[in-house]
């Protein structure tokens, strides 16, 4: 007869530690292209998008500018109407003469008062004169300068 024999066996539970910091997983070149280029686009879409907001910012302000100077040359082409009109109305004949004879008690002139010139007015054109004199068209007076007042006498 074959006995049987049991065995007891006891069981021991020992506590290790154990350190996975130094595995390390290994990365499929695959999907670390696929995320390279999830953030590539990403990067390209946030890039488009603060572009869009840039120009559009600028957009408004040079819109809000040239209605600021649209303003500015409305009230500088009143100004001018304004400044026109004042003009016209002080160099009236009328208001001038007003003041003359008002203001500046001026009357008009008597006979003999008022001389006529000798010489018609006709054009002058240059002419080139020796250095040092100068000749007067209408008058005739010569004029010398000091330094050659001495020469001339």
């Amino acid at each position: 007869m074959i006995r049987s024999r049991t065995v007891r066996r006891t069981e021991f539970h020992t506590v290790k530690r154990i350190d996975n910091s130094r595995l390390a997983r290994p990365i499929a070149s695959a999907r670390l292209r696929e995320m390279a280029r999830l953030i590539g686009l990403g990067a390209l879409l946030a890039a488009a998008t603060l572009f869009y907001a840039w120009q559009h910012f600028e957009y408004l302000q040079l819109r809000y500018r040239v209605e600021s100077l649209k303003s500015e040359r409305s009230q500088a082409s009143e100004l001018n109407q304004q400044l026109k009109l004042e003009i016209a109305g002080l160099r009236a004949p009328s208001r001038i003469d007003e003041i003359a004879r008002r203001q500046l008690k001026l009357t008009p002139p008597v006979p003999g008062q008022v001389a006529p010139l000798e010489a018609p007015f006709e054009p002058v054109v240059a002419q080139v004169r020796p250095s040092g004199t100068f000749h007067a068209p209408v008058s005739g007076v010569r004029w010398t300068p000091p330094e050659f007042a001495d020469r001339t006498q």
